[in-house]
């Protein structure tokens, strides 16, 4: 791989390893017994899509410590992303949500396999769960068997809890104020332990320490990722309200009617007078909300500029995570990645 960062060479690159390692783990699930083919379906479909910056941010974490390229290291950094193809089936499975990437989410594909069981969609969304939790015992594995010597393992391991411990703490937040009043405070911190942390910080900190990164490069990678983190998950806010589904893949309706506390709404219910919270309260939460009463929501949200606050959040997220890559003393060519990754993240329309 050349110094110059090539984005679709590099996902090609995790996308071969992904599809070789989960396509063996599929085959040794069905030989266990051909009942399991639906699960190894989903297996494979989990990790089928996506843009792979976990993977890229973990490799760049690596080279801004002045190690070179390494097939090894590309083997560790993509156990990145099937923890994030696990906690997408959780995060689909707890928020009921039908579609990802345009199809079927694994809970809702999965009644094929139990449609004449009794309670089918119960026993679909246990499997689901059971999917989500191979993922992750996968990512596990992946890591370990990497080829890269035992004692760099060794550095990056404990992150690993860490970073397990905080993407179950951000999930429970979440669930725990659905559906309460809007907290913008709030809401930010389950971006941060929800998403921020397990996309951008925790991949960039286990590159560098596999890489041998001191101390201050950690605190420096620190400095760029919860920032850039949080203004990837507030764009995703963004998308998934005012998105193009055909794009971002995502029913536009699944915050609202979930009443999620995303920072979206919560900046939404912090302009809003009492009439206007009455209005929300009205359609926040409601499972038969129809596109009229959409359009209603993003009417709201448009006339409070709600959405101009959370561009603002991004803007500013973005500045504070570039000037602190700026103070970092790593190779031009991983400076250059990593400020094209910024824009990658946060300027985009899936």
């Amino acid at each position: 791989m050349s110094e110059q960062w090539e984005s679709a060479a590099f996902k090609r690159r995790v996308d071969e390893i992904l599809r070789d390692f989960v396509a063996r783990e599929a085959d040794q699930l069905t030989g266990i017994d051909p009942a399991l083919a639906p699960v190894a379906g989903q297996l494979e479909a989990a990790v089928a899509e996506g843009k792979r910056l976990r993977a890229a941010f973990c490799y760049w974490g690596w080279r801004a410590a002045g190690q070179p390229d390494s097939d090894a290291l590309l083997r560790a950094a993509t156990s990145m992303e099937l923890v994030h193809a696990a906690a997408m089936v959780h995060d689909d499975l707890i928020d009921d949500s039908p579609l990802r990437h345009g199809r079927p989410t694994a809970h809702v594909a999965l009644r094929g396999a139990v449609r004449r069981r009794p309670r089918a969609v119960s026993a679909a969304r246990s499997l689901a769960m059971l999917v989500g939790d191979l993922l992750m015992s996968l990512a596990g594995q992946l890591f370990a068997t990497s080829g890269l010597p035992a004692a760099y393992l060794a550095r990056a391991r404990p992150l690993w809890s860490a970073l397990a411990r905080e993407l179950v703490a951000g999930e429970c937040l979440e669930i725990l104020h659905t559906g309460a009043d809007p907290d913008t405070a709030r809401s930010l911190k389950v971006i941060r332990y929800k998403t921020a942390k397990y996309t951008v910080e925790q991949p960039l900190l286990i590159g560098g320490l596999l890489g041998g990164a001191g101390e201050r490069l950690r605190e420096g990678y620190s400095a760029y990722g919860l920032p850039l983190g949080e203004a990837f998950q507030l764009r995703d806010d963004l998308l998934g309200l005012f998105g193009d589904p055909g794009q971002t893949g995502k029913a536009n309706a699944d915050d609202v009617c979930a009443h999620r506390p995303t920072a979206l709404l919560s900046e939404t219910w912090r302009i809003a007078d009492k009439d206007e919270r009455e209005q929300m309260r009205a359609l926040f939460g409601r499972r038969d909300l129809d596109s009229a009463g959409l359009d209603t929501v993003r009417d709201l949200m448009r006339r409070l500029k709600a959405p101009d606050r959370v561009e603002d959040m991004i803007t500013a997220r973005v500045e504070t995570a570039l000037d602190a890559l700026h103070e970092l003393d790593v190779p031009a060519h991983a400076a250059a990645a990593l400020s094209a990754l910024a824009h990658t993240a946060t300027v985009r329309w899936s």
